[in-house]
């Protein structure tokens, strides 16, 4: 069943056979602990021959291995054999009601669908249904562009947010009696995980006319102050560059297609993904600070001072004579027409107050001056940090400069979207590493 009014499908999916031990066989996402090669041989030595989706797709860790085109190669070949031995089981078409509890006590609601690659566009500007949230790194594409073009499934790591502040597509399901498909602890004690089968009818209308309810342009336009802008109904919360990833081979699939009416079926044209509410309680944003390693503090504020001046801003700098009275400073500092970022280093310690921002967000102000003076010092890097502590211990050795940035409000997320477009890198994380999607579904899209 296709919805292409709001970009919905109502996927098939397959699952694991009933006698598939699913801890195994659940993998969180490929693009996590990508500098923890000890996690991933926990993993392999935990599923050893058993059936798992770690057979199914690439970790990151293992990018530009030797082995990789071997690795990618077992990768479809394992697909193959998985779906001639009956590994995986077809279901009724349906959508699947996850309710995930993490190793930190919170419980995400989510519901997995398939989206329609026709209404996304990751290039900036776009102004499609579905959009990223970051800007789409071009150079991270190819490998993942090599994992799916020859594979017959696809699994989901891609968390999707709808903006429901009134709580009505995803929750009210939970009050259905609904048949399980799953429920497992997830592995490394990375909490647990059920699923649910959502295939009446009338319960897919209910979800067909809610998210047809966000997409009402009247409502949208009232609901974020704008007028004759396009409708955003669906973001990137995690996985945009495996989302990219299925739009260039769809889009490859049409330009090679001789009749392009006859491929518009194809079931490539969809990607699997779970849709997660903005407004959920188990859905935490959590700030991401920046490091930039060999700088002269003086100099770059220097230099943020005079690139703010030439965009119609004003930078004040506030000294403090530790780390703790600038983070003091920071917190009541707060003001919501400045963008105010507190700075560390070996030296000196301060509060930064921007007036008249261009941009919505503190972290993408800060991101549009270093990107550009980082490509000006040939012998400076940067590293985004989660953490205080890792922030304030790089900060304190000589030549770092840390910024601590506000964590990014979830009421503010679409409208900030919708207005700058995609955010700067690394502007907000959805948890830790543990807390994101493990594959679990799978889909035929070949």
């Amino acid at each position: 069943m296709n919805f292409t009014q709001i970009g919905l499908q109502v996927p098939t999916l397959l699952l694991p056979r009933t006698s598939t031990d699913l801890t195994k066989w659940a993998v969180v996402a490929c693009d996590q602990y990508t500098s923890q090669p000890d996690y991933w041989a926990r993993v392999e030595a935990l599923v050893g021959d058993a059936p798992s989706t770690l057979r199914l797709i690439l970790p990151e860790v293992y990018l530009g291995a030797t082995d990789e085109a071997q690795r990618i190669a077992a990768i479809h070949e394992t697909m193959q054999r998985y779906l001639a031995e009956g590994v995986l089981t077809p279901q009724p078409p349906g959508l699947a009601l996850v309710e995930r509890e993490t190793a930190r006590g919170r419980t995400r609601r989510g519901l997995v669908a398939a989206l329609d690659l026709e209404h996304y566009d990751f290039n900036p500007g776009a102004k499609t249904l579905i959009r990223p949230t970051e800007g789409t790194i071009m150079e991270r594409l190819p490998p993942r562009v090599r994992v799916r073009e020859q594979a017959p499934l696809e699994l989901p790591h891609v968390m999707v947010l709808i903006d429901d502040s009134q709580h009505m597509v995803i929750d009210p399901l939970f009050a259905e009696p609904l048949e399980s498909l799953y429920d497992a602890p997830l592995m490394l004690d990375s909490g647990r995980v059920c699923g649910r089968r959502l295939d009446h009818p009338l319960l897919i209308q209910w979800v067909v006319e809610q998210l047809s309810r966000l997409a009402d342009p009247a409502a949208f336009s009232a609901r974020y102050g704008v007028t004759n802008e396009p409708v955003l109904l669906y973001a990137m919360g995690d996985g945009n560059h495996s989302f990219a990833t299925a739009k260039i081979l769809w889009e490859n699939l049409k330009r090679a297609a001789p009749n392009l009416t006859a491929i518009m079926d194809h079931p490539a044209r969809h990607a699997l993904v779970e849709l997660v509410n903005l407004h959920d309680e188990g859905l935490v944003f959590e700030a991401i600070h920046r490091v930039v390693f060999g700088v002269d503090t003086d100099h770059l504020l220097a230099r943020l001072t005079a690139f703010c001046l030439a965009q119609d801003s004003a930078v004040t700098v506030q000294d403090y004579p530790s780390w703790p009275l600038a983070r003091q400073a920071w917190q009541t500092t707060q003001n919501p027409s400045q963008h105010v970022i507190a700075f560390t280093s070996s030296g000196r310690h301060g509060v930064l107050s921007l007036d008249r921002p261009r941009l919505t967000l503190p972290i993408a102000s800060l991101q549009a001056f270093l990107d550009d003076y980082l490509t000006q010092q040939s012998d400076a890097r940067i590293d985004y940090i989660h953490g205080e502590d890792a922030l304030e211990r790089l900060s304190a050795q000589p030549g770092n400069l840390g910024f601590y940035l506000p964590t990014l409000n979830k009421n503010d997320f679409f409208r900030t979207v919708i207005r700058d477009g995609a955010l700067p890198r690394k502007t907000f994380s959805m948890g830790e590493a543990d807390e994101k999607r493990f594959y679990l579904e799978c889909r035929r899209i070949f």
